[in-house]
């Protein structure tokens, strides 16, 4: 059994003489995360979509899939969901994307895309974090589509009931 204390100042000298007291360390300042061209790369989820995303300083220009951003997500919706990361950090028109996505629809897409593009700028630049984090662009939105049940027409939809 572990002797007993008795007095603050016995409790002082017990805790001054542990050395593995757990200490707070200060914050280390992330680096940034660069390959060998200067680009940072991250992979972003939305639904089943899944986007491969590298990006490097630039005039802005989006490639998806080897088509510009307006070829392949034609609808401004989309475009827009794609420029938001940009605007929230600050830096529109500074980056260069490249991305290669595979699965899901189109919206599901321009979500993993978005997903893909704010977590590769918080890995090139580890100070637009906190903007990117506030506006909630670096967690992964987990809803998917809920599964088809027995019994029933779809994942919640009953058959229609007929009394007689």
């Amino acid at each position: 059994m572990a002797e007993e204390i008795k007095s603050l100042d016995e409790l002082n000298a017990v805790v001054s003489g542990s050395e593995d007291a757990v200490v707070a360390e200060p914050e280390v300042p992330r680096e940034p995360e660069r390959d060998s061209l200067g680009r940072s790369y991250a992979t972003g989820k939305r639904k089943d979509a899944v986007a491969r995303v590298w990006i490097k300083p630039g005039s802005g220009k989006v490639m998806v899939n080897g088509k510009d951003m307006s070829a392949y997500f034609a609808r401004p919706v989309l475009q827009m969901i794609l420029r938001q990361p940009f605007q929230v950090a600050g830096v529109v028109d500074e980056f260069d994307v490249q991305a290669t996505v595979k699965g899901g629809g189109l919206s599901g897409q321009a979500g993993a895309v978005k997903h893909g593009i704010s977590k590769a700028l918080q890995l090139y630049d580890p100070g637009l974090r906190a903007p990117l984090k506030a506006a909630g662009f670096l967690t992964r939105d987990s809803r998917v589509v809920e599964r088809k049940k027995f019994g029933r027409r779809k994942a919640r939809r009953s058959f229609q009931f007929s009394k007689r």
